[in-house]
């Protein structure tokens, strides 16, 4: 079944193994997670747990998500996410998940938001190749042919300009190298989506097994 807890990413470092070798790290800050709702089948079609993390300002609330953290006899949480594929029985709602959910060796997905890059070209966006930069071609970071002359349109998807990153991301079969329960730290075996303070999932790896 899945394991899994909310965290936020606070930057990279690198730690050694007995042998020597230097492993790349992120780490992971995973204050304990509050479990605000059980999903059940009967109730919502479904079955998931959700957890909330890090408290909202005061100022940001809102009176239903007071009431609905006031069940778990918590504070309104500002990262909220839900678990699916879990063993309901093994939580209750206002029960807190600490970053002992996982220990080390454990395979996880970390899911994020990416950075974001603003307006940017195909080049840069889509790793398309550039063409002659000598004098007189004209053509050097364009996008390329937009499509044949019949239909006189461009087709959906066609690899264009526009926004890239800040999008939903996921990188799957991270390894735990160490958890520290003092710290509510999680070093995970290379890098994550997101920029530095972001917040992260980490779950139990579907390809694991």
């Amino acid at each position: 079944m899945t394991k899994g807890i909310l965290g936020r990413k606070i930057g990279m470092t690198q730690v050694f193994a007995e042998n020597g070798e230097v492993i790349p790290v992120t780490v992971i800050e995973a204050e304990p997670n509050v479990v605000l709702q059980k999903k059940t089948v009967d109730s919502d079609g479904y079955e998931a747990i959700q957890l909330g993390f890090a408290d909202q300002k005061k100022n940001n609330t809102t009176k239903p998500s007071e009431g609905h953290a006031a069940k778990a006899q918590t504070t309104p949480k500002r990262y909220i996410k839900e678990i699916r594929n879990v063993t309901l029985d093994d939580y209750e709602v206002g029960q807190e998940l600490s970053v002992t959910t996982f220990a080390e060796g454990d395979i996880v997905d970390v899911t994020g938001t990416s950075k974001g890059k603003g307006f940017q070209g195909a080049i840069k966006r889509h790793n398309q190749s550039r063409g002659p930069m000598s004098h007189g071609s004209r053509y050097h970071r364009r996008p390329g042919s937009m499509g044949p002359v019949a239909p006189n349109r461009v087709f959906k998807g066609k690899l264009l300009p526009g926004r890239m990153g800040g999008e939903t991301k996921t990188i799957q079969n991270l390894e735990i190298v160490k958890v520290d329960a003092e710290r509510n730290l999680l070093l995970v075996k290379g890098n994550v989506p997101g920029a530095k303070k972001s917040y992260v999932s980490i779950q139990s790896g579907v390809k694991a097994n």
